[in-house]
């Protein structure tokens, strides 16, 4: 499913290829050690019951390399850890084996081996890799999925949604990561790799650092209304696709996502319409334009189009993405959204259209 997960980066200093008989270097979960704080004030260790399922945990990792995988006890773990990143983080500090936390310290992670990565997809095949994914450090997982797009010149869904429904101290993460993986920055990858007309808006995305609070001036926001709208009206007689439109990708690009609802809103009240209708014709833009306005809207609808009969692979491949990096974010507003726009409960559609270990690692991701 995500064939990411068997690519290696070109500058990696990892190997490229697997030994005859693989067997990642694994160490025993210790009991989890005392850490001291700035104040030099010795933190208590987790209780037993926390180090008892760390251990759990590990054991159904340490299966990889022909020993098998405590399914059971992985399926245990996505439910237990629901919107807990913090125990993932711990036991990622503490599995030496899959990952290396000096390997990854340039961007503040706990990074996956690359060595070990190349024996995950038959190992995991049964969970669609939404286990591995699940452990992996976000910022590292963003990274690697932005990567593997650029590399494999998929269409720039990811990149977009990388760029556009994350909070700007996660994809500065992302970016962080990016670097330390491949040694080149996100953006570099984007700017030379991207040859259509989407190159600068992406290029404006993945550089954004926007403010987050709640200030919105309406002033403003009727303002580039107004500017988008003469942008859609001259984008016929253009010489170049409006998604190379200076005034649309700085407006995109630059302003928060608060700044920018209350100018799609106004876009509504002046036009009648969302100006995501208006950009039909210009897929990279209409998704960003959504993701920017309703991620949980967004994301129902990508999870919509992997259960549909004529789905592709890549379609099929965004369920486990979507699940995964959401699931300690803004899942409970994407079920919402999910019942609102197609009368079922998400929890429903994953068990109607998942089976195996697949589907109880989904569900257990989603929480029922």
């Amino acid at each position: 499913m995500q064939q990411f997960l068997t690519q290696t980066g070109s500058n990696s200093s990892a190997a490229t290829s697997p030994p005859a008989s693989p067997q990642p270097r694994l160490r025993q979960q210790q009991a989890p050690r005392k850490e001291r704080d700035p104040q030099n004030k010795e933190k208590e260790a987790p209780p037993a019951a926390m180090a008892d399922e760390h251990q759990d945990l590990t054991r159904a990792f340490a299966g990889l390399g022909g020993l098998g995988v405590d399914e059971t006890a992985l399926v245990s773990a996505l439910g237990r850890w629901r919107r807990q990143p913090e125990k993932r983080a711990q036991f990622r500090r503490g599995f030496l084996g899959f990952f290396s936390a000096s390997a990854g310290a340039v961007a503040g992670i706990e990074r996956c081996e690359d060595e070990y990565l190349l024996h995950l997809k038959a190992e995991f095949a049964r969970f669609k890799d939404a286990a591995v994914l699940w452990a992996m450090h976000p910022w590292e997982r963003d990274a690697r999925w932005a990567h593997h797009v650029l590399h494999k010149a998929h269409p720039p869904q990811v990149l977009v949604e990388v760029a556009c429904t994350r909070a700007a101290d996660d994809l500065l993460g992302a970016r962080r990561a990016y670097q330390a993986l491949y040694h080149r920055s996100l953006e570099e990858d984007v700017a030379y790799r991207v040859r259509d007309a989407n190159a600068s808006l992406l290029v404006g995305l993945v550089s954004a650092y926007r403010y987050e609070g709640a200030c919105v001036s309406e002033d403003l926001a009727t303002e580039e209304a107004k500017a988008l709208a003469a942008a859609v009206r001259s984008a016929p007689a253009a010489a170049t696709k409006l998604v190379q439109n200076e005034q649309v990708v700085r407006v995109l690009a630059t302003r928060s996502k608060p700044q920018l609802r209350a100018t799609f809103r106004v876009y509504m009240e002046l036009h009648g319409k969302p100006l995501e209708e208006d950009l039909a014709a210009e897929p990279c833009l209409r998704e960003a334009v959504k993701c920017l306005d309703s991620p949980p809207k967004y994301f129902s609808e990508v999870i919509s189009r992997a259960f549909s009969d004529d789905a592709d692979r890549q379609a099929k491949a965004a369920l486990t993405r979507v699940l995964v990096s959401r699931a300690d974010t803004d899942m409970e507003d994407i079920k919402d959204a999910y019942a609102r726009q197609y009368g079922a409960k998400l929890a429903d559609a994953v068990a109607k259209n998942t089976h195996g270990h697949y589907k109880d690692a989904l569900l257990a991701i989603i929480g029922k």
